[in-house]
């Protein structure tokens, strides 16, 4: 999981927080914000325009995640399997939440102008409200990101994820093949949770990434769907297979 993914739900996490705060209080103040607000509303229900909500959740989602620690920025299962300290400073379980010295130490960097939006739009009551506000936000977005993989079954897929066919039988390809499974760890090329991550391709596919490469080949390079199918032969592959029907009986 990269920075960017992570961002992408740290937003939405604040995003799902600042709607329910706008339902509670869906006029805002007086106060004139330093930075960007949502000012428009629908007529019918007083709620804010939702294209000028998004830019706002947008804005600050930047200007908040960004003043994060990178530990906290990067954070993911990986990480926290090979530094567990990382979970007892950032995501300790959910009956425990983040003491109040981290979270202060957390929203210390943030801008200022993140602080008068949210009081300008009513979404806290006080600037010393934003660790308060934040923390259910920030406990939702790391239970998120460091949450285990899941078990191989519960990802099947209904198409293809290389051709994207639906209607032909699926078969589940070891993305780190079990045949060098034991030089995998031996070698410390990936962790040995991620020994039994798979994609769901239909038989034409799944024999074509084996074609494509061998397994020690796709342990070190080709172990994720996404990077597979960048690889321009597989595209190529895709196109044409994707048009391959079966004829009716």
């Amino acid at each position: 999981m990269t920075s960017d993914e992570n961002y992408a739900i740290f937003r939405e996490c604040l995003s799902n927080a600042i709607v329910a705060r706008s339902e509670e209080k869906p006029k805002p103040t007086k106060r004139k914000p330093k930075s960007k607000r949502v000012t428009t509303t629908t007529a019918s229900t007083g709620r804010s325009n939702p294209e000028e909500l998004a830019e706002f959740v947008d804005y600050l989602a930047s200007e908040t995640f960004t003043s994060f620690p990178k530990p906290l920025q990067t954070l993911n299962y990986a990480a926290t399997q090979h530094d567990p300290t990382l979970l007892k400073i950032y995501a300790p379980d959910a009956d425990t939440p983040l003491p109040r010295s981290t979270l202060e130490l957390l929203t210390t960097p943030i801008p200022v102008s993140v602080t008068d939006s949210l009081l300008a739009y009513g979404i806290i009551p006080d600037a010393a409200d934003l660790p308060d506000f934040l923390a259910p936000v920030l406990a939702e977005y790391t239970s998120s990101v460091t949450a285990a993989p899941p078990v191989w079954a519960s990802t099947r897929a209904d198409a293809c994820e290389i051709c994207e066919r639906d209607w032909i039988p699926l078969s589940y390809h070891h993305l780190i093949p079990r045949g060098v499974h034991a030089k995998v760890v031996k070698k410390g090329w990936h962790d040995e949770w991620m020994l039994n991550s798979v994609a769901w391709l239909c038989r034409a596919c799944h024999s074509f990434v084996h074609r494509m490469a061998s397994n020690e080949e796709l342990a070190r390079e080709w172990f994720t769907v996404e990077r597979i199918c960048e690889r321009e032969d597989v595209q190529d592959w895709a196109r044409w297979v994707g048009r391959v029907r079966w004829k009716a009986r």
